[in-house]
């Protein structure tokens, strides 16, 4: 009797096919976070990239409310606040700011900003 004789073929393929089903569990487990990660990237590349965006139209709209303003201010005496450009330019750098405050409230992982210190704070922790 050799040794390939007292193996049990049947034990050895049921241990065989347990590991192959644990094996799949795990890595349909590990695709499942992967696809869940990668979704969450998504979504965070897509707020940063609405960030860029907002910031540079802000920037944008302050180049023309200044070139503006400085136009009205050479070509009249007029207070370049009462003109109707400049209060449109105004709002909307307003309403874009707004946005850029609510998306930067939504992030998941905010960094906690230091406080600054005033002369109130400190002239307290002096007494």
């Amino acid at each position: 009797m050799n040794y390939l004789d007292k193996l049990d073929w049947n034990t050895i393929k049921a241990d065989l096919e347990k590991g192959l089903n644990q094996g799949l569990v795990a890595v349909k487990k590990g695709a499942l976070e992967v696809k869940k990660k990668a979704g969450e990237l998504s979504e965070e590349g897509k707020r940063q990239y609405n960030l860029i965006s907002l910031k540079t139209k802000v920037h944008k709209s302050m180049s023309e409310l200044g070139a503006r303003v400085y136009s009205l201010t050479q070509s009249s005496r007029k207070n370049p606040l009462l003109d109707a450009r400049v209060k449109d330019i105004v709002a909307r750098i307003s309403k874009n700011e707004t946005s850029i405050l609510s998306l930067e409230r939504g992030q998941k992982k905010a960094v906690p900003r230091a406080r600054k210190k005033t002369a109130r704070a400190v002239s307290s922790r002096s007494r």
